[in-house]
């Protein structure tokens, strides 16, 4: 696969990340703009998308949140670095689908050629995935959720069926009709693809990660499906748990070899390399 990340905006503005930060760090508007020497007022333009903050302002509100320099002002400044996305050993497609204001995306992961392959999240249902369905793939041998959430985990049951009654699998402890759980570490085999969970709390109580490999293929990059714990240039809302969010953010960044793609929840692909040196969350 070989993609061009410019075609697809990020998920978050400057603004959704000020946002989420202030929310991780327990801080209001004013007590921010005392930390950083930024008048308030400019720090909510920039959360109601109206931001003319400099790269100075950016840089000390970084410091004040404990965000990485270099990643939030080259997201300030609209030049967040994107990769170009190539070298998996299989065929991956990204299933876009709308979902209220925004875009919620499945992924199909299958060897090259095949009539069958697994998926990843469902999206908001079972007529919006057939909308972005490729022809070629006829079959499911697995699905996987990342969380039971209803743009990413509609219609479960209904895609079972649908696609020829594989196993469904999610996260340990979430409950969902259909589904089977599936817990740090636990390994999945499908023909030349093996999945592996990561157990990632924050977003929610129960979240998994899921790595993608194909093993005989040594050299080759693997993918990770990411839901919502890290997108290209932000994090996931921290609604069950902030500060467990982005230690999972670390820890799964840190665990998966730096050329892995990461296929995340919402907006374009990216790379652990790439989010390790720029991601706003990660320092």
């Amino acid at each position: 696969m070989k993609s061009d990340p410019s075609t697809l905006p990020l998920e978050d503005e400057l603004g959704d990340v000020l946002e989420k930060a202030m929310r991780y760090a327990g801080l209001d508007d004013q007590e921010l703009s005392t930390r950083a020497d930024v008048p308030a007022a400019r720090i909510l333009d920039a959360i109601d998308y109206h931001s003319d903050l400099n790269c100075h302002e950016l840089l000390r509100l970084a410091s004040a949140l404990g965000l990485n320099e270099v990643g939030l002002c080259a997201l300030g400044t609209n030049r967040y670095p994107l990769p170009e996305i190539e070298g998996l050993p299989f065929c991956l497609w990204p299933l876009r689908m709308p979902h209220g204001i925004g875009v919620v995306n499945a992924y199909l992961a299958a060897e090259c050629g095949s009539s069958h392959g697994l998926l990843f999240d469902t999206g908001a249902g079972i007529a919006a995935l057939e909308n972005a369905w490729p022809e070629s793939l006829r079959t499911l041998d697995a699905v996987f959720l990342t969380h039971v959430e209803t743009e990413h985990a509609g219609g479960l049951c209904e895609v079972v069926t649908r696609f020829g009654k594989p196993a469904a699998f999610i996260p340990r402890g979430a409950h969902a009709p259909c589904g089977s759980p599936m817990g740090e570490g636990e390994v999945k085999i499908f023909g030349r693809l093996e999945v592996t969970a990561f157990s990632t709390p924050g977003h929610s109580a129960e979240h998994n990660c899921y790595l993608v490999r194909a093993p005989s293929v040594r050299t080759a990059r693997p993918l990770l499906i990411s839901g919502d714990l890290v997108f290209a240039g932000s994090a996931g809302g921290g609604y069950f748990d902030p500060k467990e969010l982005r230690s999972q953010l670390h820890r799964v960044l840190g665990a998966v070899p730096p050329a892995t793609v990461i296929a995340p929840g919402h907006g374009p692909l990216t790379t652990a390399a790439n989010e390790l040196r720029y991601n706003p969350f990660v320092t």
